[in-house]
């Protein structure tokens, strides 16, 4: 599956702090829990990481529909 596709999967995220001083990211879906710990200076890259994508997919969906050109006449 790339990224792009989608997708009937569901899973719950959750983020915080882990007691040694990581930042964790947990992933629980159908059977899978994933958890992703990141120094605090990945875990800020990943943020803006985040942000940029966010921005792109607003500007993508700001995007006029394309309109099919009309037959002539």
């Amino acid at each position: 599956m790339g990224i792009d596709k989608e997708s009937d999967i569901s899973a719950n995220l959750q983020i915080g702090p882990t007691s040694l001083g990581m930042v964790r990211l947990y992933v629980e879906g159908d059977g899978i829990e994933l958890p992703l710990d990141f120094d605090p200076d990945e875990a800020e890259e990943i943020a803006d990481e985040l942000r940029a994508a966010a921005a792109s997919a607003r500007a993508i969906g700001a995007k006029p529909a394309k309109t099919p050109p009309r037959p002539k006449g």
